[in-house]
């Protein structure tokens, strides 16, 4: 899309920013305006606010357009031609309007499908820009321009198809940290070849052995070329004798000083991108399979989600190779224009100090790294480093790729805060390659939040609950914040139903993100999926709508019914004097039936009496966390704990090399005889998922019992009042009997005269918790689909409950007048529908604007605790409690514009509603149903 000034078009995207800072005042990530966005699904837009739009257009440009195909209009663009088409627009815009609509000023590519055109976007509006500045290693200040990356990854694409590369086909990648692997990358997907990049050897001369361990990976993904850096295409002669099915190696040097390639090969979102394969054991290879449109919904939401663009700079030392370096660093700071400054990861590694020097240098924004790095930084830099050390310009420096420690960010930050860094600065986030990357961020500049829990209860039953005072024996977990938007998480037993909050289980997502499958695994791919939703492997739990993250379930110790998390195990006996850091292995070992806790730890100490006192303070730093020492304790030395590539623990290796004999072991000094209590455990989890289907069948026919007197009560000739009050009554004996209490908080009386009460929409079983907990009867707007419905259209309309249509705004608006007209109470769902993840999403205004033409009181109800009674797409309810609070009224103010007063009206409700739902604030979702008002 080229830039143009569109007559008309400036003043339309200029009106719908204002028009979002009006409806959002307090979201700093707009949505990008553009003129292709949907108006509801992109920018969120309801049928109210387009007509507020609309006016302030006709005003503005002294045009006068019919309702009827302003309606229609989907995005800005058809927006534009409806005004171009009003009599009055020729005299004030001369000039054809078939143009109109297609061309628009982006700030960033909104409307690229794939790569290729995100790199192609920036390469023709600003082509001289910096790209990638490369600082450290042998590409020490070469820098990459959008046009330069462009025009060398045309040469080598054109290079790759002489060499046969056929459409489609795997390419493998084996750089460093250097411009050729940049120009590779896209040279291959510009070819029509899907990039697989691939760690390097760190030495040359070890690639026989390198091959070796990559020959999984090869063989699957099929490569039969591989692009290699200089040092590494010296020794292609070796492919003769190396397994894995590549046929040659090539350098991008040798494929450059050709004819470019003409065109790109013709790509769509939803072809494969490239592969990228997580790290760990190479016998089983798992290649994710990540297309064009999975990668830029993660990109977009991610950067959006913390307010990225050209205006930052990103320094990152994270190889290349990996997803949070390749995809976060790299191809984020790509779509965004932002200036990217990389560095070597050995550089990092050998001199920490390196990556906060090219922060203060390069004046960076943004950064990230794993855990280790933040106790390499504190454990290697010294103090007089930070006398001139300068961090204020870091706003955000991302923490993820591996379990997340509270104390580490805590002492990291205190430590850091004298060289300027903002104490809100560290942002831990969660995310895998099965997601692209990213998957939950918490709130940008809210800083780090850590939750206490009991320690007996979360290892015995596996329960999050808060510990009261800091004498309770307790673990920390760090929030790694709420799913992106469009993305969702869930936490499940292992049948795979949803857990209540707080609740430890495994973590399954979804969203637009989400990989397909894993190539060439079908098995695995199998294993992968659980009706529609993705198992991530991961341990966790949500808590007010936030995850957090407590480990790995196929690394989870369970001994004596504990729950054990190896994550903490590890970093404590990391602590102790003489053990290495980040040289310790946690893991479980069966022996008689039972499961066995085993820690390994590398130390240099030889001397006998040494090593007994090391062993008593290893077993001292596990039994604090956990209540009870190791089974063994393995003093090994150092090189035995194994590692994959990019530095992660190998646990499973570990556990095979102890139970092989191939650590050396001490003398067994500790056994504990807890098989009966580890059975007892195993036949708990069995009967409880038993007695949840047993309950789930119990509630439902409590529920299917109480229709019959419901509709005898509905049929009876009397006032809807009366109906209520009856339907009250029998749904607060079903909620009684079902194990739900329903309690009522009321803020202060309730005005006399009609009220419109607004709520928070949660479940399924909102509508029972309102008619149990509200003092008086409310007439209830729902959508107008339900009233078609057979036998419950009925039910609904003798219950009062009032229909909207969601699409049609005339309609809509009808149906508003003709409630804020009546005598009776009405209750709203502004939210206009409700999803599994927890967030109190954006308001619409319908209810606000017939509260104000009305001049009726808004009444706030928050709701908490449905979602757990009864989740979306869940049809197996739990019993629990359910508080209703009931805000002090909110009065609307006279006024002759009623836009306004609307908007502060949502607001003022929004507060409290928010304040007692102990929910997340995801004011900045749109949701994806345009209108709605009721589920």
């Amino acid at each position: 899309m080229n830039d143009a000034s569109i007559p008309g078009s400036d003043v339309l995207l200029d009106e719908i920013g204002r028009l979002l800072r009006e409806l959002h005042p307090r979201d700093a990530n707009m949505p990008a305006v553009w003129m292709g966005a949907r108006l509801d699904r992109d920018l969120g837009l309801d049928s109210l606010s387009r007509m507020e739009l609309l006016m302030r257009l006709e005003k503005r440009l002294h045009v006068s357009v019919a309702e009827t195909r302003a309606v229609e209009a989907r995005t800005p663009a058809d927006l534009l031609r409806v005004l171009a088409a009003s009599p009055s627009w020729a005299a004030s815009h001369p000039g054809p309007a078939a143009a109109l609509a297609s061309q628009v000023v982006l700030a960033t590519p909104e409307d690229a499908r794939t790569l290729p055109e995100v790199l192609a976007w920036h390469a023709q509006r600003h082509p001289d820009r910096v790209h990638v500045h490369f600082t450290g290693g042998e590409a020490d200040g070469i820098e990459l321009t959008y046009a330069g990356l462009y025009a060398a990854a045309s040469e080598v694409a054109g290079g790759l198809q002489r060499e046969g590369l056929r459409d489609g086909e795997p390419v493998a990648l084996m750089f460093p940290t250097h411009p050729d692997l940049l120009i590779a990358f896209f040279a291959v997907m510009l070819a029509g070849g899907v990039p697989v990049p691939l760690y390097p050897p760190l030495r040359p001369g070890e690639l026989g052995d390198y091959w070796g361990r990559q020959t999984g990976i090869l063989r699957n993904c099929g490569a039969r070329l591989m692009l290699v850096a200089p040092a590494l295409f010296a020794h292609r002669h070796a492919i003769g004798t190396l397994a894995g099915g590549v046929e040659r190696l090539l350098a991008v040097a040798s494929l450059r000083g050709h004819e470019p390639l003409s065109e790109p090969a013709p790509r769509r979102g939803d072809h494969l991108a490239m592969l990228q394969y997580t790290s760990g054991s190479t016998a089983d290879p798992k290649g994710v399979m990540l297309s064009h449109d999975n990668l830029l919904a993660n990109i977009r939401t991610m950067g959006r989600q913390v307010g990225a663009s050209a205006r930052d700079v990103f320094v990152s030392w994270l190889p290349l190779y990996h997803d949070m370096g390749l995809i976060g660093a790299w191809l984020g700071s790509l779509y965004f224009g932002i200036p990217l400054v990389l560095m070597p990861p050995q550089a990092f590694l050998l001199h920490p100090e390196q990556w906060l020097r090219a922060i203060d240098r390069f004046g960076a924004t943004l950064s990230a790294a794993p855990n280790f790095a933040y106790e390499l930084c504190l454990h290697r830099i010294e103090d007089h480093a930070l006398d001139d050390l300068d961090l204020h310009r870091l706003r955000i420096c991302f923490c993820g790729a591996e379990p997340v420690f509270p104390d580490t960010l805590e002492r990291f930050t205190a430590r850091f805060a004298r060289a300027g860094l903002a104490p809100a600065a560290l942002l831990p986030v969660y995310g895998l390659a099965e997601n692209s990357l990213g998957l939950t961020f918490p709130p940008a500049g809210r800083g780090i939040r850590v939750l206490r829990v009991r320690q007996d209860r979360f290892l015995r039953h596996g329960e999050a609950v808060v510990a009261d005072d800091e004498e309770t024996p307790s673990l920390r977990f760090v929030s790694c914040g709420v799913p992106l938007p469009a993305h969702e998480v869930r936490i499940v037993d292992d049948y795979d139903h949803e857990l209540s909050e707080g609740r430890q289980g495994r973590i399954q997502f979804r969203g637009p993100s989400a990989t397909a499958g894993y190539f060439h695994q079908p098995q695995l791919t199998r294993e992968l999926f659980h009706d529609g939703w993705l198992d991530t492997g991961d341990l966790g739990f949500v808590r007010q709508g936030e995850l957090y993250l407590t480990g790995r379930a196929k690394d989870l110790v369970i001994r004596a019914g504990q729950h054990l998390h190896p994550q903490g195990i590890e970093q404590a006996v990391g602590e102790v004097p003489g053990i290495r850091r980040g040289r310790v292995a946690a893991f479980g070992t069966r022996k008689q039936g039972t499961e066995r806790l085993v820690v390994v730890a590398e130390t240099r100490v030889t001397e006998a009496a040494r090593r007994q006192q090391l062993q008593r303070a290893v077993n001292a730093a596990v039994h604090a966390c956990t209540g009870a020492p190791a089974d063994e304790v393995v003093l090994a030395a150092p090189g035995a704990i194994l590692k994959t590539s990019s530095g992660k623990l190998r646990r499973s290796a570990c556990r095979t090399a102890f139970e092989g004999g191939r650590l050396d072991t001490p003398d067994r000094w500790r056994l504990l005889a807890v098989v009966v209590r580890s059975q007892w455990d195993r036949l708990r989890r069995v009967t409880g998922h038993a007695g949840m289907l047993a309950y789930a069948a119990y509630a439902w026919l409590l529920l299917g019992l109480a229709v019959v007197p419901m509709l005898a009560w509905l049929a009876l000739p009397m006032p809807a009042a009366s109906r209520w009050w009856a339907a009250r009554r029998l749904l607060g004996a079903v909620a009684a009997a079902a194990g739900i209490r329903v309690r009522m908080h009321l803020v202060e009386a309730l005005p006399e005269g009609p009220c419109i009460f607004v709520s928070n929409h949660a479940s399924y079983a909102d509508a029972l918790a309102l008619v149990c907990a509200l003092p008086r009867p409310v007439a209830f707007v729902a959508k107008r689909e339900l009233a078609s419905l057979p036998l419950v259209g009925w039910m609904l309309r003798r219950l009062g409950v009032v229909f909207v249509a969601r699409s049609d705004p005339h309609t809509h608006a009808r149906a508003l007048q003709q409630v804020s007209r009546g005598t009776g109470d009405v209750l709203f769902f502004p939210e206009g529908t409700f999803r599994s993840m927890p967030g109190l999403v954006h308001f619409r205004l319908g209810a606000f604007v017939a509260a104000v033409e009305a001049g009726m009181p808004v009444i706030p109800v928050a709701l908490r605790g449905t979602r757990a009674v009864l989740r979306d797409d869940e049809w197996l309810p739990h019993p629990g409690t359910v508080d209703v609070t009931i805000a002090a009224a909110i009065h609307p103010r006279r006024s002759p514009d009623t836009w306004p007063e609307a908007l502060r009206l949502a607001a003022e409700t929004r507060a409290p509603i928010l304040e007692h739902c102990g929910e997340p604030d995801a004011d900045s979702e749109r949701p994806d149903m345009p209108d709605a008002q009721a589920r």
